[in-house]
């Protein structure tokens, strides 16, 4: 009988401690899941300026050259274009060069069939972020058809409005998702550790009946909510960065948006967030089986 009475005490205290890691892990994988989230979303936030600067600095501003316009005459031209405070780039297409574009395009000769190349000399100029708004562009516009030699300038309008207006209905959808999204990560992380010391409610109750102090026995629960914060925080940071791998091995351009002092201002406001809500969240979970007694464990 003693055997058999110690052999189910060591069975009991291995389900015992496997339960615990089990109730730990759950813990952390649901934090990490609900910090990836919220991570990424405050990545889109904080990169959103950034992103609508690339998108506008990327908005092709097409001047074209008289066809009587000697090339050193152009070249010229175009040095007093990218002299401007407004030009971020510029490119020069010559004639032969928007000919053989063409050509390829429409997969025929019409040089061939017309006798004479009608394409004219280009400048593509980008502009830089801050002059990306219609007045500005319509005052680059004025300006740059008062110079002889330049016979069109053209743009696509609707889409210089159509980004700006986009670029503000952006930022604040985001950032009232970024609230709401806040919320929620806290109400989850909150259940999670309440589950987790709820199965721990009955020992809370055995220290109190042997005279620990509410601080004595609050303590290891506080520890281990900051550690499972911790180790949460940190396997959604990892996942934050193998997003921004993946999303950069199919977009080029992703690392060259990315602001690196913001993505490590971010990751430490992910491992902060994660300790803190998970400390809170353990604190308030154990005084509540603190101030019970035995027979409300039973039913709370």
């Amino acid at each position: 009988m003693r055997l058999d009475f110690s052999t189910m005490t060591k069975k009991e205290n291995q389900s015992a401690q496997r339960r615990l890691r089990n109730s730990f892990l759950t813990s952390v994988i649901s934090i990490a899941m609900v910090m990836f989230l919220l991570g990424l979303e405050g990545f889109l936030v904080l990169n959103a300026r950034q992103i609508g600067i690339y998108v506008k600095e990327n908005i092709g501003f097409n001047i074209e050259f008289n066809n009587d316009l000697k090339d050193a005459d152009m070249q010229q031209l175009k040095k007093l274009i990218d002299a401007k405070n407004y030009v971020r780039s510029s490119e020069y297409i010559s004639k032969e060069e928007a000919a053989i574009e063409t050509q390829e395009a429409l997969g025929e000769d019409f040089i061939k069939e017309l006798g004479y190349n009608p394409l004219p000399a280009t400048v593509i100029i980008k502009l830089k972020a801050e002059y990306t708004n219609p007045d500005s562009i319509f005052s680059i516009e004025k300006e740059l058809s008062a110079y002889e030699g330049i016979s069109d300038i053209y743009y696509r309008k609707t889409l210089v409005h159509e980004i700006n207006d986009n670029v503000r209905k952006i930022s604040l959808i985001l950032g009232a998702f970024s609230f709401l999204l806040l919320l929620i990560s806290l109400s989850l992380i909150n259940n999670t550790i309440r589950l987790s010391v709820y199965s721990k409610r009955f020992l809370i109750h055995t220290m109190q009946l042997v005279g620990a102090t509410r601080g004595f026995i609050r303590r290891p629960f506080l520890l281990t909510g900051i550690l499972q914060g911790f180790l949460g925080s940190l396997i959604g940071i990892v996942f934050i960065i193998l997003s921004i791998y993946f999303a950069q091995d199919q977009v080029d351009e992703v690392l060259h948006i990315i602001d690196i002092k913001l993505l490590g201002i971010l990751f430490a406001g992910v491992l902060l967030t994660g300790i803190i809500i998970s400390y809170i969240s353990s604190f308030f979970a154990v005084n509540k089986y603190l101030n019970l007694s035995k027979d409300e464990l039973y039913y709370r």
